[in-house]
């Protein structure tokens, strides 16, 4: 007959289940010098971008078993950019096996997700570096959004980790905004805007004058070389990415009142 015996709870542990926030790099190539020379490019001008945050490789494009990948190297790259790769999914059998022997763990049900929108906050607490005030307050775990309000010059650069970035004020050529939220500048929009930046392809720019010399959504960007058009230049704009950060193309449509 079956004996129910007393449980008895550890006094030293207590296992329970847990979440982590990830980054997730799909990789399309394993040429890993241009892998380095277009991170660089993407990343170069704010090398503090990531803050040693956790990485899960998919591997899913890169084919079939003939395909080799220096692991070795690949995480070494990583690391040196602030990131710490732990695992992997997707790839061929022979991929598995170099990743496995790299050191990372199977993770064939992690997903991307996509990040809320965070909540715009207007309570301004102290000023940070030269031109920036940060909104901090509580918010029911809703990050609150970055607040500028005096002009960038050229050479600026402010970014909104984790939340919006709201600008009062101009931002001038050669200035540079970056979200991992949406971008708000209630003034001319003259330099770099980049949202979305690690990758979330619901993030917007807004701009009552849109007059960028580089526009980003989740990595797919405009440049002047793409003159905007007559209804959309010095107007009032909003920008969305329709498609997707992998095929998608950028929507530029006039803010009317």
């Amino acid at each position: 007959m079956p004996v129910a015996l007393a449980g008895q709870v550890p006094a030293s542990f207590e296992i329970k289940s847990a979440n982590l926030p990830l980054v997730a790099l799909l990789l399309k190539s394993t040429d890993l010098t241009q892998l380095s020379a277009e991170w660089q490019q993407r990343f170069g001008d704010i090398p503090d971008f990531f803050d040693n945050d956790p990485l899960v490789l998919d591997l899913s494009l890169l084919g079939s078993d003939e395909v080799d990948l220096d692991f070795s190297a690949l995480l070494a790259l990583l690391r040196n950019h602030r990131l710490t790769p732990i695992a992997f999914k997707g790839g061929s059998e022979s991929l598995a096996l170099g990743a496995l022997a790299a050191g990372l763990v199977a993770a064939a049900d992690a997903k991307a997700v996509k990040t809320p929108a965070p909540r715009v906050e207007t309570v301004v607490q102290q000023v940070v570096h030269e031109v920036v005030r940060e909104v901090q307050v509580q918010s029911l775990g809703t990050p609150s959004a970055l607040v500028i309000d005096k002009p960038l010059r050229s050479g600026q650069q402010v970014y909104a980790k984790g939340r919006d970035l709201v600008v009062l004020a101009m931002v001038n050529p050669g200035a540079e905004v970056i979200a991992d939220g949406h971008i708000h500048v209630y003034a001319p929009l003259r330099g770099k805007a980049i949202a979305g930046a690690k990758g979330n392809a619901e993030a917007r720019i807004f701009a009552l004058s849109m007059e960028p010399q580089l526009i980003s959504i989740a990595g797919v960007y405009r440049t002047t070389d793409s003159p905007l058009s007559a209804d959309i230049w010095g107007k009032a704009t909003q920008i969305r990415l329709e498609g997707g950060s992998t095929d998608g193309k950028l929507l530029l449509e006039p803010i009317k009142p």
